[in-house]
């Protein structure tokens, strides 16, 4: 086979991909957009290059659009007004705010998130004085909760790195999950929501095989394959949809209406939290109080009230008052 022979024209740039994204930027931050052969044109590449550069940037962060004109060429270029956004500043109680939550998120140590912000708050730290950065990172160790329980994702680092691909590019994946005490089965699922609950992580979305939104507890994930189809998020999405009527996550069985009455000692620890959001409480003389709400996941419901043993008694519904009494027999019984 003769060798290649080059077009006649200016020869390619050598230059490092650190220019050549630089050269990108400017070129479509100042206008409306360009196409491949437009980019290839200007930085002396070849069109791989310019779609590996574009793939590259989208990755980065910036807001890439893709437009397809009526002559079929593509226009990239950035949302609208990126170039004139202004840069973020906060004030120094936004600031210490952010730090409190970060202290919240501890449990994410060894994942990607973590990693993630770990170089917002690097930033955030190389444009404030050093007093200022000492004085926000004490508040933040003075606030830091105490976790009871955490899960460790540090082991899921690769996985992880996969669920934020999927989400942020609205891939669908195919997953290997195994439930509490059942066999592990595939899903095909088009991840929607990733959930904070109980210092957990959960990916919502809607499984293929079931026909229906779903909860994936993260831990449970054994395999995670991402796929080339790409999904949209239904306009009446919303996240309450995964969770329903229930207590907490899992919305297990009929919705119940529940009338618990909660002792003296126990009562301002609950009257001073919000449990539901159509909780109400009636107030008794003597100090106690009796709270009552609609809602499902008999399992949840009940290690909740177990929380309150010995000062709650449950008034109804049947089922509920049943097994909480099975509940306080089985534990007396391991007592012994």
């Amino acid at each position: 086979m003769p060798p290649a022979v080059r077009k006649p024209g200016r020869r390619p740039k050598k230059y490092s991909q650190a220019s050549r994204l630089h050269d990108l930027i400017r070129i479509l931050e100042a206008r409306y957009g360009a196409t491949v052969d437009e980019l290839v044109e200007e930085c002396q590449v070849t069109r791989r290059t310019v779609y590996r550069d574009l793939e590259a940037l989208e990755d980065a962060g910036y807001p890439l659009v893709k437009e397809r004109q009526d002559d079929g060429h593509v226009l990239y270029g950035f949302i609208s007004g990126f170039g004139k956004m202004p840069p973020i500043t906060f004030s120094l109680e936004e600031l210490m705010t952010l730090y409190l939550c970060r202290g919240q998120l501890d449990f994410l140590q060894g994942t990607p998130f973590q990693d993630d912000l770990e170089a917002i708050f690097a930033r955030i730290r190389s444009n404030l004085p050093p007093r200022s950065v000492a004085h926000l990172e004490r508040l933040a160790e003075a606030s830091s909760p105490r976790f009871l329980g955490f899960k460790d994702y540090s082991g899921q680092r690769e996985l992880l790195n996969k669920l934020r691909e999927v989400l942020l590019k609205q891939k669908r994946c195919r997953i290997q999950y195994r439930p509490v005490g059942r066999e592990a089965a595939d899903y095909q699922v088009d991840p929607y929501t990733l959930l904070f609950f109980k210092n957990g992580l959960y990916i919502g979305g809607y499984a293929h095989n079931r026909k229906a939104l779903r909860l994936f507890a993260v831990e449970r994930i054994i395999h995670l394959e991402i796929l080339d189809e790409r999904f949209e998020v239904p306009e009446d999405y919303r996240v309450a949809m995964l969770t329903g009527t229930a207590f907490g996550l899992i919305e297990d069985g009929e919705a119940r209406s529940l009338e618990l009455y909660f002792s003296p000692p126990a009562a301002p620890y609950v009257r001073e939290r919000i449990w539901h959001p159509q909780q109400e409480i009636e107030e008794n003389p003597d100090g106690s109080l009796v709270l009552r709400f609609t809602a499902s996941g008999d399992k949840e419901i009940l290690a909740w009230i177990c929380s309150f043993i010995p000062h709650v008694r449950v008034i109804g519904p049947d089922p509920i008052r049943e097994q909480f009494g099975r509940f306080l027999y089985d534990a007396l019984a391991l007592q012994e």
